[in-house]
């Protein structure tokens, strides 16, 4: 059987006001790499794959760093804020060039991974039109419910627009959507703006699949996974939750940590055998560490290659 293609769609374009930062939302570091090289990390790559990147205005810097990441990436400049569904559409040269698949992510959602990708992905090769990622939410105010009847999903309901019997639903919208690429732009096109905001909203898809007698379905993850960030808090949040499946992910391997909760680690750290950290160590991008080596507490590390006993 061919391998199904796919484009993916990453918004990147907000300013992230509420950082109080000069600094576009996206390239602010989680783990020493920035949010925005988690996301295009975890993105489809390979035969068959291709990426597009929608950035502000005047951000060159994200436009250079989706390629630094991604050589293969396209960006697109959304000039104008009037809504999720006018972001993606931002990228509709690149939708047009056709794909089976149509990924849609945000750039400031670190924590997603590359396997709920590819099990968004799995339910359009079944013949689903749109498979929409949600999450149980501890506090489901203020995000979208999703309304579903038996195992399909029937429409996204906004907060606002809720009834008291929806606002208990606790099945809540991501906004990571994947969308069958063969029928993207037709349902994407048929999104319109009559809303309080004048805006497109993504989520509108869900009803025009439904009109059209087409399938949208339900795939969740955990609600630390598409956490998304707006605010420094939030950064420091996902930092622990990055921090945390890391540390997991070293001891798994085979790493001795004699007190995880005070080790960081970036991203991009490489283990070899029986390595052991002690207490205190932050370990910056860029490094290595060659089999049998003890790091000695309070030591900080940046960009380099390790072995044996290392105190620094």
């Amino acid at each position: 059987m061919t391998a199904r293609s796919s484009l993916t769609i990453v918004l990147a374009a907000g300013e992230g006001t509420r950082m109080r930062s000069s600094l576009p939302k996206v390239l602010h570091p989680v783990a020493s790499q920035t949010m925005l090289a988690h996301v295009l990390a975890a993105a489809p790559k390979g035969t068959g794959t291709s990426l597009a990147v929608v950035i502000g205005p005047d951000h060159q810097a994200v436009a250079d760093e989706a390629k630094r990441i991604r050589p293969d990436a396209l960006t697109f400049v959304q000039a104008e804020r009037l809504g999720t569904a006018h972001a993606v559409l931002a990228a509709r040269e690149a939708i047009a060039r056709g794909a089976d698949d149509l990924l849609i992510a945000f750039g400031d959602t670190p924590l997603i991974s590359a396997g709920t990708f590819a099990r968004l992905r799995a339910p359009l090769a079944k013949g689903a039109a749109i498979a929409a990622l949600g999450f149980r939410a501890a506090d489901p105010t203020g995000y979208g419910r999703f309304l579903v009847e038996g195992d399909r999903l029937v429409a996204i309901r906004e907060q606002a627009d809720a009834s008291a019997e929806e606002r208990k639903i606790d099945l809540c919208n991501a906004g990571v959507m994947a969308i069958d690429g063969r029928r993207a732009l037709d349902i994407l096109g048929q999104i319109g703006n009559a809303n309080s905001k004048g805006e497109y909203y993504l989520t509108d898809a869900v009803e025009i699949v439904r009109e059209k007698g087409w399938e949208s379905v339900v795939i969740e993850t955990s609600e630390d996974e598409v956490r998304g960030i707006n605010t420094k808090a939030q950064l420091a949040e996902a930092e622990g939750a990055m921090q945390a499946r890391l540390r997991q992910a070293a001891m798994e391997a085979g790493v001795t940590l004699i007190a995880p909760e005070t080790v960081y680690l970036s991203a991009d750290t490489v283990f070899g055998k029986d390595v052991t950290i002690e207490p205190f160590v932050v370990i910056g991008p860029g490094v290595s560490i060659a089999d049998g080596t003890v790091i000695h507490s309070f030591s900080h590390i940046v960009q380099t290659t390790l072995g044996r006993n290392v105190s620094i």
